[in-house]
């Protein structure tokens, strides 16, 4: 128990000129005097220290409650975090996957274009081919039909070999030109 009356009346003093009171403890260890001041004082003091206590109270059970949040928040947050690595590397998977499917779909593509140009070249060369036998045909028909007719065969003579001449250079033509069109598409070159 604090008995100096100098000890309190300076309190007081400190109390009314910077507003600062005696706190906790200590107002337990004024309480027993008669002096109505130091009486009204302590009685000021402790009011003072169960308000202080009610606002510290009230602050640590609202740092408390925002700690809980931060807590809660951060948990999500982290949550979060997992559930979009999760779906970054389920989009990498897919991204995988489509850019797989994009190169086989180039693959198939490329597959039918080659048997598409395989195909054309198999018609050019057979219509080619008729056209150039049936050409040979006829012109051969019609040299038969002037031998036998007795007819001046001299120039159809010259015309029937410079046409089996060109027919056969053409049908050669045709035949290097698609074996060199096959061959520079053949991918299977050492």
């Amino acid at each position: 128990m604090i008995s100096s009356k100098h000890t309190i009346k300076e309190a007081l003093v400190i109390a009314k000129s910077k507003k600062v009171y005696i706190e906790g403890n200590f107002t337990k260890l004024l309480n027993n005097t008669s002096d109505k001041e130091v009486k009204s004082y302590i009685d000021l003091c402790k009011e003072k220290d169960l308000q202080n206590r009610k606002k510290r109270l009230q602050i640590t059970k609202q740092v408390q409650k925002q700690n809980k949040d931060l807590e809660s928040a951060a948990e999500e947050n982290e949550k979060l975090v997992v559930d979009l690595k999760k779906a970054l590397k389920e989009t990498e998977s897919a991204k995988k996957t489509a850019e797989d499917s994009m190169d086989k779909a180039l693959q198939d593509l490329e597959v039918v274009q080659k048997k598409s140009q395989f195909e054309l070249i198999n018609i050019i060369v057979r219509v080619a081919l008729w056209v150039i036998g049936g050409v040979g045909i006829l012109t051969t028909l019609m040299y038969a039909v002037a031998l036998m007719s007795d007819v001046d065969t001299q120039i159809i003579g010259s015309t029937w070999s410079n046409m089996f001449g060109i027919l056969l250079t053409n049908a050669f033509s045709i035949v290097g030109t698609i074996m060199g069109v096959k061959y520079a598409t053949d991918n299977t070159k050492e």
